[in-house]
């Protein structure tokens, strides 16, 4: 039987190795974490169905399938209709799978199908991968 000294000792080097290998563990994470900056350009007059169909239904079937947002924008000066939104993924192979899993459910394609039933709302997408850099808050 530990003795109440002895607990405080047990407990605290217990919080020193999980402390430690948690850190390992955040470390290859964001040596391996990428993010995923995506453009999309709305059919003309549909951008504000189109950020109701993120709002309502997207963004949280995004956490569903273990994508991190991180942001949704539009430009100050919004000629070209665009959306711009950033997700986060443990790796391209974590963003694969959830891509995958996002795309075969069957709320996405119930939403989906819901929001074009008068048209389509996009006419483009484009997508950039990035890793952080050293100096980055966000790695």
């Amino acid at each position: 039987m530990l003795n109440k000294k002895n607990k405080y000792i047990v407990l605290l080097a217990a919080f020193v190795v999980s402390s430690v290998f948690g850190l390992e563990s955040v470390q290859a994470e964001e040596k391996s974490r990428i993010f995923e900056m995506r453009t999309y350009y709305a059919n003309e007059g549909k951008l504000e169905e189109l950020k109701a169909r993120f709002r309502d239904h997207t963004v949280d079937l995004f956490k569903k399938h273990g994508m991190i947002n991180i942001g949704y924008w539009v430009p100050a000066e919004n000629k070209d209709n665009k959306l711009i939104y950033i997700l986060a993924y443990s790796s391209k192979e974590a963003r694969e799978k959830s891509w995958k899993g996002f795309l075969n459910d069957p709320d996405w394609k119930e939403a989906f199908k819901a929001s074009i039933k008068n048209g389509r709302l996009v006419k483009k997408i484009e997508n950039d991968f990035l890793k952080g850099t050293d100096f980055s808050a966000i790695k």
